[in-house]
């Protein structure tokens, strides 16, 4: 069976397996445990205290975590993949879930879609900014005659904020296609 929130996958086994442990949890012990990774989901800051108190009578370590990371997956996933909190909560339902469980969970996630799939987004194509380019054209000359220039070749060294450096050579043609490209993928990046 396909699922929204898996994007339009099956759902994964170790989410399967994680079902039945977030069954076990009360509606209010779910609220409170949602809350706690949609903030570590918007923050990166998982007050994994506080959830061991809220959860320790009931599992171990382990099952603890576990459960943490299924809440991740599904708030993050259907938050990707912009699934309402009322299909969620079917599909949900449709794996086992509670009712009531569901119920928690599609309240903290529909409060906090928008917020949710904003930090998604900030977070989700890292690239590090060009510090600087160097270039320079080479022109290289025939072996058995100094008069015949071959056809020129460009020397890039491109420079990150990171530090990192990418040097390489390209021809004529070569060239001519990666600044063709280049020029496509920032008209594209500026129509976002």
């Amino acid at each position: 069976m396909k699922f929204r929130f898996c994007g339009d996958l099956d759902c994964p086994d170790w989410l399967l397996a994680e079902i039945s442990t977030l069954s076990k949890l009360t509606s209010i012990k779910m609220k409170q445990l949602c809350g706690e990774v949609l903030k570590d989901l918007l923050t990166g800051d998982l007050n994994y205290e506080q959830v061991e108190k809220w959860t320790s009578a009931r599992y171990e370590e382990s099952d603890i975590k576990a459960a943490v990371a299924a809440l991740a997956f599904i708030m993050s996933s259907a938050a990707k993949f912009n699934v309402d909190s009322d299909s969620l909560g079917n599909e949900l339902q449709q794996l086992g879930l509670p009712k009531e469980n569901v119920g928690s969970l599609c309240k903290v996630y529909s409060e906090s879609l928008v917020q949710l799939q904003d930090s998604l987004k900030g977070r989700s194509l890292r690239v590090y900014k060009l510090d600087s380019v160097d270039w320079r054209v080479d022109y290289i000359l025939s072996s058995s005659s100094l008069q015949d220039i071959n056809e020129p070749s460009v020397q890039l060294k491109l420079t990150s904020t990171a530090g990192d450096s990418l040097a390489f050579s390209v021809d004529g043609d070569q060239f001519r296609v990666l600044l063709k490209d280049l020029k496509q993928a920032r008209q594209l990046m500026e129509n976002l």
